[in-house]
């Protein structure tokens, strides 16, 4: 069997409303994502969901090689760009990849990945994550709420902006969290997207920690800053989680010898490989690993096979636009199905049928770092403007129900 090519798409996650963090917010909800088809010379083709940036250059390190000797390809991959250098939406594309390779591997065995990889339970705990800085109260105690339907009794907020204004809201959502469990004491957890300095974060998180028990705090300096995350986690009774943003087992070791981590995370665009590498790394020194993004599939599967698995972020309920997965939610848990492979169903046509979003990174966006970050003296009480994208037509209308959460396939 060999890789003969590949062929990209791009769809939308639409979440209906505003998302975004501390950084900024997309004002329609509109995110676009990458999809990577590999083809093979036997008919089977896998599925990765990310960025495409670089992809002819990384596609040539595996172009005629076989599909099922996937670390060792992920490393081709990795030696294919070196020079260059890995960082950023190329490391994306190699995990994009990856995760394809992983998902032709596991079809040809006619098993689901989980299982390929020695899983032996098809549960992966979950926690509700709404990228919702952007909501009103109502809007967030709603959103929460949707989610305790799903028997989820841990949340993860956005925030950073103001001390007060991160009180309530994660008062706001304790207390969803704990009606829906009849008093039982939740899990709560505030991201604040590298926006403070050292002493802002010890400042700010304590004040929180006066009258609310965090399970951990996250990203709450630069995602490089060892010493600084270690001097956090000193000075703070929550736990300090980062990761998501590190691209390279090497970004995981100054940080880990620091004492920098508590939880340490990696993003599902990544790749699976990756994450089964840090999985390791992190296991080694006790710590446990929990996996984060919008679409974490391939991570869902290779989260069942490692020993140190805490918990994944769950941040929406419905796939992206002409996708489904062999996966739902219940009882406060990711179930995932039995398809070989990821389980993920691609609709070409619907995704061809979509109107195009415009290109580019929006300069207000969530994805570009704010001039006065870690350099704010009062609190952010006005957001400036959201970025505009152009509405594909398919947007909500109301809150999403019970029978819009991701599909499931048999």
């Amino acid at each position: 069997m060999r890789i003969t090519g590949y062929r990209t798409l791009t769809t939308v996650q639409d979440w209906g409303r505003p998302v975004g963090d501390a950084n900024g917010v997309f004002a329609d909800g509109c995110v676009p994502i990458g999809i990577v088809l590999v083809d093979t010379d036997e008919g089977v083709t896998g599925v990765g969901l990310g960025p495409h940036a670089g992809l002819e250059t990384v596609f040539a390190a595996i172009e005629g090689e076989d599909p099922r000797g996937v670390a060792a390809l992920y490393d081709r991959m990795l030696r294919r760009v070196f020079k260059a250098g890995h960082a950023g939406s190329v490391f994306g594309t190699i995990g994009t990849l990856d995760t394809a390779l992983w998902d032709i591997k596991a079809r040809l065995a006619g098993e689901p990945l989980w299982r390929l990889l020695g899983g032996s339970d098809r549960r992966v705990p979950a926690y509700a994550s709404g990228l919702d800085i952007g909501l009103t109260d109502d809007e967030l105690v709603s959103y929460y709420e949707l989610h305790t339907r799903y028997g989820l009794r841990a949340a993860k907020i956005k925030g950073g902006l103001d001390i007060d204004r991160d009180r309530h809201r994660l008062t706001l959502v304790r207390d969803v969290l704990t009606e829906a469990a009849h008093g039982a004491r939740p899990a709560l957890m505030l991201d604040v997207n590298e926006a403070w300095t050292r002493k802002q974060a010890v400042r700010h998180v304590c004040e929180l920690e006066r009258t609310l028990d965090l399970t951990w705090i996250e990203e709450p300096v630069r995602r490089w800053d060892a010493q600084g995350l270690a001097v956090v986690g000193r000075g703070v009774r929550a736990s300090v989680a980062g990761g998501e943003n590190l691209t390279g087992l090497e970004q995981f070791v100054p940080l880990i010898a620091a004492g920098g981590l508590d939880i340490v995370q990696t993003a599902a665009v990544w790749g699976v490989t990756h994450f089964m590498r840090v999985a390791s790394l992190a296991h080694a020194h006790d710590l446990p690993v929990s996996p984060i993004g919008t679409n974490p599939v391939g991570l869902l599967h290779a989260a069942t096979a490692v020993p140190n698995h805490m918990v994944s972020e769950l941040q929406n309920l419905r796939p992206p636009l002409g996708l489904t997965f062999d996966l739902h939610v219940s009882e406060g848990a990711f179930v995932l199905g039995d398809s070989p492979g990821l389980g993920i169903t691609v609709d070409q046509d619907m995704i061809a049928a979509r109107p195009v979003l415009p290109g580019g990174v929006p300069a207000d966006g969530p994805e570009v770092r704010p001039e006065r970050a870690g350099r704010r003296l009062f609190p952010v009480t006005e957001r400036g403007p959201v970025a505009p994208r152009h509405h594909v037509g398919h947007r909500d209308r109301g809150p999403v129900r019970p029978d819009d959460e991701v599909t499931v396939v048999r």
